[in-house]
């Protein structure tokens, strides 16, 4: 385990408690949280996350975002297999280096996107028909951790990542606004993706809210699924062809809840089984890299906007 701060931690206990691996170390250039998180683990601790790859035949890394690609990269050039969280890099040349690194050597590089494993979303999989609009809210109290990059790829990417494996079309047009609130990068946003087949994705993220809200709701012919991320709950509502009074159709609704299910331990034992088996995960480099490509063109976006703003109101203050 390559970073052990707040999400790395989780990752070394799940790691520790599997039967069939052996956690061989953890590696952090803070010595004491990375001796804290040894000790709780029964391993060893290294400083150096070099001095461990000789010993290991996967690793999972969680450092800070843009050390990403230097890390990861180190480790696939040694032809060690890896988990890297989200965003899997800061940009897509770095994220295309690291795809032709593990595809030279046919190794595992899965991206972290967990909600990808969140029991709710797995389980509206089966309803899912042809999605026509899809409307996402999440947004979550301020942490320090996660506010070096941007709350594109902070949060909406995990969104991103869902959307564009439920919608099966590409992108035809972006709509974005955002604005920065508490720190230097944007804070909250809104990006509404129209695809070519018509499909609409409004998604709408925040970091500086009172509270945490992860809900999607996805709407098709016919019915319409409400997921709710955090508590884990799926709603779906299926439309008859019998009619109220109203001339509403009547509705058959069902709530499935799934609070015993753990995603990062699913998402860890998925990447172990890919490395045992040497089979590709559901979320490899190039379905990273495919979030990450229109996270980036939300970001992109939203800057140029900003600017755009920023420029019209100098302009007003010199007429003035």
């Amino acid at each position: 385990m390559i970073g052990v701060g707040y999400l790395g931690r989780f990752h070394a206990q799940k790691y520790a408690a599997l039967e069939d691996v052996e956690l061989v170390g953890v590696a952090d250039v803070n010595s004491e949280q990375c001796r804290f998180v040894a000790e709780e683990c029964s391993c060893p601790s290294f400083a150096d996350y070099k001095k461990l790859l000789p010993l290991v035949d996967a690793v999972s890394i969680a450092v800070p975002t843009p050390y990403h690609h230097k890390v990861a990269g180190h480790c696939l050039d040694r032809g060690i297999d890896v988990l890297l969280e989200k965003p899997m890099t800061v940009t897509l040349e770095e994220a295309d280096d690291l795809i032709e690194k593990a595809d030279k050597k046919d190794l595992i590089l899965q991206i972290g996107h967990l909600e990808r494993f969140n029991p709710a979303v797995q389980a509206m999989e089966p309803f899912l028909t042809t999605p026509v609009f899809i409307e996402s809210n999440r947004i979550a109290t301020f942490k320090s951790r996660g506010a070096d990059v941007d709350v594109v790829l902070d949060l909406m990417i995990h969104d991103i990542d869902i959307i564009l494996n439920i919608i099966k079309s590409p992108i035809k047009t972006i709509h974005t606004v955002g604005a920065p609130v508490a720190t230097a990068s944007t804070d909250i946003a809104n990006a509404r993706l129209i695809f070519e087949n018509g499909a609409t994705a409004n998604v709408t993220v925040s970091r500086i809210s009172r509270i945490n809200m992860r809900k999607m709701r996805i709407f098709q012919p016919g019915s319409y699924i409400n997921v709710d991320f955090g508590n884990k709950k799926v709603m779906t509502i299926q439309l008859s062809e019998e009619l109220r009074d109203s001339g509403m159709p009547k509705q058959d609704v069902e709530l499935r809840t799934f609070a015993d299910g753990d995603a990062l331990m699913s998402e860890i034992t998925s990447f172990i089984t890919h490395v045992q088996q040497r089979t590709k995960p559901a979320v490899s480099g190039v379905e990273g890299r495919r979030a990450l490509a229109v996270a980036l063109q939300v970001m992109d976006q939203i800057k140029e906007h900003q600017k755009l703003d920023l420029f019209q109101n100098f302009l007003h203050s010199q007429k003035s």
